[in-house]
Order: C-alpha cells, then sequence, then structure tokens
C-alpha cells in the first residue's frame, strides 16, 4: 500500500494557526478533495476537530489515545500503526497522511508520496510539517498559480516521490 501526505504550507513549513488554516485558498481545497476522493485519510484528532465532519467520499481515520464521541462512519484508533494496519486490511491501494503536525512527523520516514501545496507567504503559524530533506525525495511535478480575485496569495501545487 502507497503511503502518502498531502499538505498546504507556508513559505516556512507553517501548516495551522489556532488549529485552523491559515489561509483560504479555493483552488487548493478542490486540489485535496480531488487527490484524496475515493481513498482513506488519516489525521490526529485536532485535524479531525478543525475540520468538524467526515470529508464525504473517503474512509476518515482518526488517531487518538482518548475516547472521543465521533460519527458512525469514522474509524477511531489508538496509533498510527493500528490505522495503517486497518486501512491495509481494506486492500485500499494508496492511503493519504492529512494531518497534523505531530503525525505529519511520526510519518515522515514511511512516506512514499509528498503532495505538497507551497502557499508563497508567511504565517504565524503554531504548527509546522517536518523539514523535507531534499536527498530523500524527488519532485515529480509541480504547477505554479498567482494571485488572483479568490486566492489572497501565490501557491504552487508539488508532487514529490521518495528517491
Amino acid at each position: 500500500m502507497k503511503i502518502s501526505a498531502i499538505v498546504a504550507m507556508d513559505s516556512q513549513n507553517g501548516i495551522g494557526v489556532n488549529n485552523q488554516l491559515p489561509w483560504h485558498l479555493p483552488n487548493d481545497l478542490q486540489f485535496f478533495k480531488s487527490v484524496t476522493i475515493g481513498k482513506p485519510i488519516i489525521m490526529g484528532r485536532k485535524t479531525f476537530e478543525s475540520l468538524g465532519r467526515p470529508l464525504p467520499g473517503r474512509l476518515n481515520v482518526v488517531i487518538s489515545s482518548q475516547q472521543l464521541a465521533l460519527p458512525e462512519s469514522v474509524i477511531l484508533l489508538p496509533s498510527i500503526d493500528a490505522a495503517l494496519a486497518y486501512v491495509a486490511q481494506q486492500g485500499k491501494e494508496e492511503v493519504f497522511i492529512i494531518g497534523g503536525g505531530q503525525i505529519f512527523a511520526a510519518t515522515m520516514p514511511i512516506l512514499d508520496t509528498l503532495y505538497i501545496t507551497e502557499v508563497h507567504t508567511t504565517v504565524a503559524a503554531d504548527i509546522f510539517f517536518p523539514i523535507i530533506d531534499a536527498a530523500d525525495w524527488n519532485l515529480d511535478w509541480q504547477e505554479a498559480h498567482t494571485i488572483d480575485e479568490k486566492h489572497a496569495f501565490a501557491y504552487t501545487f508539488k508532487k514529490y516521490l521518495r528517491k
């Protein structure tokens, strides 16, 4: 099973402020949906809380050691290993790690693919994506976008494959 991560981050690897995305980029949200639809997504409790609901069209798996009141459609598991084992049992070809910072850091060594939206700004983030070691990754493709009426920041979609 391929293990991928998808994230939007600023120029300092910032991904969140007060458990929220620090920007509103409709094209990034559409990109996220198009890449993850039909595939399982694994996230930590805080990421799920920031979403406020299960994302439709995807198996939603939340990692937490706490017992949480979650919708029936959401799978709660106590660890990353348990979450990955559960998804593998479902016979899925690819799973997406979608956050937050601790989950990204813990899974970085086992990721096969990174889908990154580089947002060309710096925000006062309090959650960060781990440093990406260029020695471990090859840039597969990228697509740059400029500021427009719906996007306050320029951004670049990038896909990296592990060497």
